[in-house]
């Protein structure tokens, strides 16, 4: 066991109690090895042998932060949204929890499903992505979660709302603030902050709720960039998993899909399309992914205080939406 509570690569079969309690039961741990990478915990892969002489094995994220409660909190629900859904689209969720041993540390376990690092094919990525957009419902018909999701580290703020463009304006000013309290104030922002969100976002956003169109709060991923995905090494089909999710506009899924960096080319979203047609008015599509980037490339900025490059990454897109639509 390290200092931090998590178990090490290399240790057999220590495993806090509070972990063994939602593992099955009259089963012995065998080993606990690290398993996959994250910038802000430790992962890992517990192996158990169970009462019927059966091995089986369980993926196990330990988090030891003063958010870790509900960062490990918001990760099962949403898996346990999106599993509920599509069950053959992410490793089922099995429990969450604090450390007996050491108190400040967290976990979520979940069922381990092994996968290659190899990119889904487009037609059955966006088949199933598809199949959990149109397959969810809000439970309340609104924009929003039951609780707080974790992107990386921060939260986001999922406080229900009937409209859309009223969940994304407080969604995308969180964020803000957030890039703003790790990197300092900017003085470009007192021009372009007030009209990305008196000008740009209401004409970006409002159209797709106006004569008579509307929007179905559709439960999406919240961070599906390439490496949250996976391909099934037995079934062959893709996997997502380290969701931080929320019900949206089914396009916000795809602000992930923009940046320079991401590998879901156009032909995944030409896949996805395939299945779920683009929404009203079609000409505003790819503002409204932009719009959609911007999210996204704000809280990736927040994350990495070091990086100045994602700041005027950021800034680059703000420009951009403004120059467009202000």
């Amino acid at each position: 066991m390290n200092t931090n509570g998590s178990p090490t690569p290399g240790e057999n079969n220590v495993v806090d109690p509070s972990v063994v309690a939602a593992l099955p039961k009259e089963s012995r741990v065998l080993r606990v090895t690290r398993h996959g990478t994250s910038f802000w915990n430790y992962t890992g892969r517990i192996e158990v042998e169970r009462a019927d002489s059966q091995v089986e094995s369980f993926f196990i994220k330990v988090i030891s932060n003063s958010h870790g409660h509900n960062m490990v909190q918001g990760e099962y629900e949403s898996m346990k949204a999106i599993h509920a859904v599509c069950p053959e689209f992410a490793p089922k969720p099995i429990a969450w929890g604090t450390y007996t041993d050491t108190p400040e540390t967290y976990f979520f376990l979940a069922e381990y499903r092994d996968m290659s690092g190899d990119m889904p094919q487009p037609e059955a990525m966006g088949s199933y992505l598809a199949s959990l957009h149109q397959g969810s419902a809000s439970p309340n018909g609104k924009f929003g979660f039951h609780i707080t999701t974790y992107t990386g580290n921060l939260p986001q703020n999922n406080d229900w709302e009937k409209s859309w463009e009223v969940f994304f304006a407080k969604n995308m000013r969180q964020a803000l603030d957030c890039e703003i309290q790790a990197k300092g104030f900017d003085s470009e922002f007192e021009a372009l902050v007030p009209v990305l969100f008196d000008v740009v976002i209401p004409r970006l956003l409002r159209p797709l709720e106006t004569d008579g169109r509307t929007v179905k709060p559709c439960l999406v991923h919240g961070d599906l960039w390439y490496g949250n995905s996976g391909i099934d090494t037995r079934t062959k089909s893709p996997l997502i998993f380290d969701a931080c999710s929320f019900y949206a506009h089914n396009e916000y899924e795809f602000g992930q899909w923009r940046p320079v960096c991401n590998r879901f080319g156009p032909e995944y979203l030409k896949a996805y399309h395939a299945h779920c047609t683009v929404s009203e008015p079609v000409e505003d599509y790819d503002g409204r992914l932009d719009l959609y980037k911007l999210r996204f490339n704000t809280q990736v900025s927040a994350l990495f205080p070091e990086n100045q490059g994602l700041r005027q990454q950021m800034l680059g897109d703000m420009r951009d939406l403004i120059r467009r639509y202000g």
